[in-house]
């Protein structure tokens, strides 16, 4: 019989699928929204694959652990998943997402899907529809019209030069020829050269009330506070002036699709109908039924009854959330 020291026991490493639900119960403790889904995403980050089926789970390379850790751990601490990844869908598109610039939310793929509608119908008459994204950020309105309505002449503006260089970029990655400008919708001159001529003015602006900050801190942390605030006590001062912005740039019959907040839905009908160059003035829901989404056809000038004044206030909403 022989002494010595023992033998330490070896256990073989976890297995992806181990690791990506170890990770998914670190992430439900911290309160992330999705927990399994966005463990999944990272681990497929961490591989280098765009998805990444657990069923068909490959083997777990070196050095895998820790770097998949890390990426846990970001998202652990509320980094936004698409920071970390640094991209995000977007209806058809693929977006390139950076900090700095609002990263668009699913919700809006239902306002791009009005606008898409209303430019394919235009391309169906034989028009090549004239389309300007306002407030674009990462650019996903515009680009959704360009890229699904060949044909379509989009022109897409934000304040953020950064916003404006994401947009081109993604722009260029999706293999469409799309104008991205840096302006002020509040300006009366911005786009002077379309006014009169557009067919749809596509906008998710910021209107967050300055009283009620953003209960999610993906959104509250890191999205700019430029593309959540829209101003003025109720939120609306930045989509008032996609508004009138629209007046100014739309033909006879062409159509403003706008985002707000659902308790906005009466204020945002109220804004378009105290301009007198609306009809057809509307509410339509997001994915979840509620009311998101303001929809307007221009009048015919000569028809215009007037202007309201510039600083209509029309109720002040208790809004929560955030622009999406």
């Amino acid at each position: 019989m022989t002494t010595g020291a023992a033998t330490p026991a070896t256990y073989p490493a976890p297995g992806l699928r181990a690791l990506v639900e170890g990770a998914a119960r670190v992430l439900a403790d911290a309160g992330v929204p999705s927990p399994r889904v966005d463990a999944t995403a990272l681990a497929a980050h961490a591989l280098g694959l765009d998805r990444l089926d657990l069923v068909l789970a490959p083997p777990v390379p070196d050095g895998f652990a820790e770097t998949f850790a890390a990426l846990v751990d970001r998202r652990r601490r509320r980094e936004p998943l698409q920071h970390i990844v640094g991209s995000t869908t977007f209806r058809w598109l693929t977006l390139h997402v950076e900090p700095g610039v609002f990263v668009p939310r699913p919700e809006t793929e239902v306002v791009a899907q009005v606008a898409v509608d209303e430019a394919a119908r235009l391309v169906d008459a034989g028009t090549a529809p004239v389309v300007v994204d306002l407030c674009c950020g990462a650019g996903g309105l515009g680009l959704a019209v360009a890229t699904e309505v060949p044909g379509s002449q989009v022109t897409a503006v934000d304040a953020s030069p950064a916003a404006v260089a994401l947009t081109l970029r993604n722009a260029a990655a999706a293999g469409a020829d799309v104008r991205a400008l840096t302006g002020d919708v509040r300006d009366v001159d911005l786009l002077a050269d379309l006014a009169g001529r557009v067919d749809v003015v596509v906008s998710n602006p910021p209107y967050i009330p300055p009283d009620a900050e953003p209960v999610d801190p993906e959104v509250r942390d890191h999205d700019p506070d430029l593309a959540l605030y829209g101003g003025g006590l109720d939120g609306l001062d930045v989509p008032r002036a996609v508004v009138e912005a629209a007046l100014r740039l739309l033909r006879p019959g062409g159509l403003l699709v706008m985002e707000h907040a659902e308790v906005q839905d009466a204020a945002a009908r109220a804004v378009a109908l105290a301009t007198g160059g609306f009809t057809d003035v509307a509410s339509r829901p997001d994915l979840t039924g509620r009311p998101r989404m303001l929809v307007a056809r221009r009048s015919d000038p000569r028809d215009d009854h007037g202007t309201a004044p510039r600083d209509v206030q029309v109720g002040r909403p208790d809004v929560g959330g955030s622009p999406s």
